[in-house]
């Protein structure tokens, strides 16, 4: 049995993807050390892991302080919160034997605490993964657009805080691009080589294990199956996070009341369901949907296009309308339709009738159906968290790993 040390961030779309392989390790005999934040822990020790946290709100604190305009802003941001999160690890690990680290892909220290610890490392992407030519075309692009005045702080910044973190922790960072995609000698990429853009781009160091689904904790009683009277039913979620849109959820109200179809919408825990004014009675309106469960059964899921949701439901099949919010959700949107498997709608100025029309040109296009099928069937034998482990597995007896 290893020891492994798992290193992640605090945020629902970096989380849900480990839940499984966390679960496969600790079934195959592994023991499972999981840092992450508080918000998390119940979750996570139903996998059987030992979990640990340390701080939230200094973490974003940290994290924002960096600054939010630019990717080199954010790579900052990423680098100080090596202060909030190493010594805090290094402490409550302190005296213990691991054997090797598994960290996600853009929380940065766990890359740096494998590096300080002297232990192989793997890396947990749950995003596209990237290419340092794609990364250092961005930063390109930033130094040649910006100002000096503007670009030459940010630029400073991340010297300084590389040599900080050389001297303070004797961990090297030798381009932004470390920093950001946190490249290791195993990537594990939760999609597949085919819905990756660019996924020839990769070499075999990267393993596309498709996605990683688990059920999620249901927190209502309610029963849906009767409640949509045997309809397939449209499902609308804008996630966990950027998901305050009251707006938004009274524009599927106007533009979907009192139709034929039966909607089942998820608002979110922060949106008060009585703030919505009268909801039509073709509408199932909750704060919190078991996604997965309702997607099994879905025609249209209107989505956010963050990267579980989207794998969610092209696992289950489902063509999609994807109204990107922000972070990598334009770049998913335009990867679903590209593939055909759904279209892409803009939030600013959505009116009534632009959501209708697409929704009603989806449904009547087999186009749609048949793109995700294929997609569907694909995302189904690409293995997910088995999948993960076996390469974890492998990793470790090329490694010299032999617990």
């Amino acid at each position: 049995m290893a020891r492994v040390l798992f290193i992640n961030g605090g945020s629902e779309g970096h989380i849900n993807p480990t839940i499984g392989v966390v679960q496969e390790l600790v079934s195959r005999g592994e023991e499972v050390v999981y840092f992450s934040i508080e918000a998390f822990r119940e979750r996570l020790e139903k996998t059987g892991a030992s979990v640990r946290t340390f701080d939230d709100q200094k973490f974003i604190k940290a994290f924002i302080s960096g600054g939010r305009d630019y990717l080199l802003q954010r790579i900052n941001g990423l680098l100080l919160t090596a202060d909030i999160v190493i010594p805090s690890v290094l402490e409550q690990i302190k005296d213990e034997h691991f054997d090797y680290v598994i960290h996600d892909s853009m929380f940065g220290c766990g890359r740096l605490i494998a590096q300080m610890l002297k232990l192989p490392a793997i890396n947990s992407c749950t995003s596209f993964a990237q290419t340092k030519v794609s990364v250092d075309a961005m930063l390109e692009q930033f130094s040649e657009t910006v100002p000096i005045e503007i670009g030459k702080p940010v630029i400073d910044k991340f010297q300084s805080l590389t040599e900080m973190v050389k001297e303070k922790y004797d961990a090297e960072i030798l381009s932004p691009y470390e920093v950001f995609c946190n490249p290791a000698p195993l990537t594990i990429v939760y999609t597949t080589r085919e819905f990756q853009p660019y996924g020839e781009a990769f070499d075999q160091t990267y393993k596309f294990v498709g996605p990683s689904i688990t059920p999620r904790l249901t927190q209502d009683n309610f029963d849906y199956t009767a409640a949509m009277n045997g309809k397939k039913p449209i499902y609308i979620s804008l996630g966990t996070v950027f998901n305050q849109a009251i707006d938004f959820y009274k524009l599927c109200l106007e533009a979907l009341g009192d139709t034929d179809h039966t909607i089942v919408m998820s608002v979110g825990n922060r949106t008060h369901i009585a703030d919505l004014g009268e909801i039509p009675k073709n509408f199932i309106v909750k704060n919190y949907v078991p996604q997965t469960d309702i997607l099994q059964c879905a025609k249209l899921f209107i989505t956010h296009g963050g990267m579980n949701s989207v794998h969610e439901g092209l696992y289950y099949g489902v063509p999609l309308l994807v109204i990107p919010q922000s972070a990598d959700q334009p770049v998913i949107a335009g990867q679903v339709a590209s593939l055909g498997a759904g279209l892409t709608l803009q939030m600013q100025s959505l009116t009534a009738n632009q959501l209708r029309d697409p929704v009603d040109h989806v449904l009547s296009h087999s186009s749609y159906q048949i793109a995700v099928s294929n997609i569907r069937e694909s995302l189904q034998k690409s293995g997910g968290y088995h999948q993960a482990v076996d390469e974890i597995f492998e990793f470790k007896k090329a490694a010299g790993i032999n617990k």
